[in-house]
């Protein structure tokens, strides 16, 4: 399995990339990001420093992955996703100053195993995306996503719940809901959804 880093982006020396990663045109990973295996970064991509990636991940083209984000293993992040980190940004203090890294507290986004963030997204840190769960493309969340949940909107919101594989699961009544894709039964309990244990 061989990592592939295109000659044209920016890889930190002081960042860890896992093997077989692709790292594409363009892309920027910068120092102390760790990136896990069998990931692939996108054209244009930016992996902020100490960004924590896990195994086959995918960050597709233009995504700003601001630290401290993390991310578990096998989550999407969809073209031009943007994952803030200030809860009040300014580019000067008070009195006019240039701000530097002591000036603010950086506040990140985490991605839990298998999450999936649509295209044009915006998370603003700090939220926390639930495992499963999917965001639709353009929408903003400013508040954390329950497993299994597929949100939408702005500000984003629960419109359905999603299995493993991604499709909108079926309503079969007295809080069961079922994958089409894979026949697995998961169980509503109040805000949440609950898989089966032998998935």
């Amino acid at each position: 399995m061989t990592t592939q880093i295109e000659p044209s982006a920016d890889v930190s020396q002081q960042a860890d990339v896992g093997e077989g990663t692709s790292i594409w045109h363009l892309a920027q990973v910068r120092e102390r990001a760790v990136v896990g295996a069998e990931c692939i970064i996108g054209r244009g991509a930016y992996i902020g420093p100490g960004v924590r990636l896990g195994d086959r991940c995918k960050i597709q083209n233009y995504a700003l992955v601001y630290e401290p984000a993390v991310l578990e293993n096998g989550v999407f992040v969809g073209p031009a996703v943007v994952f803030t980190n200030d809860y009040f940004p300014r580019a000067v203090t008070p009195d006019g100053t240039l701000k530097s890294g002591e000036d603010w507290e950086a506040v990140g986004v985490t991605c839990r195993e298998g999450s999936s963030i649509g295209a044009r997204s915006v998370c603003v840190a700090p939220v926390t995306i639930g495992r499963w769960a999917m965001v639709a493309a353009g929408s903003v969340v400013t508040k954390d996503v329950p497993d299994f949940a597929l949100v939408a909107g702005v500000p984003a919101r629960r419109i359905k719940w999603v299995g493993r594989a991604g499709s909108p699961l079926t309503d079969k009544g007295d809080g069961a809901w079922e994958c089409p894709d894979t026949g697995v039964v998961y169980r509503e309990d109040g805000e949440r959804l609950v898989e089966p244990p032998d998935a």
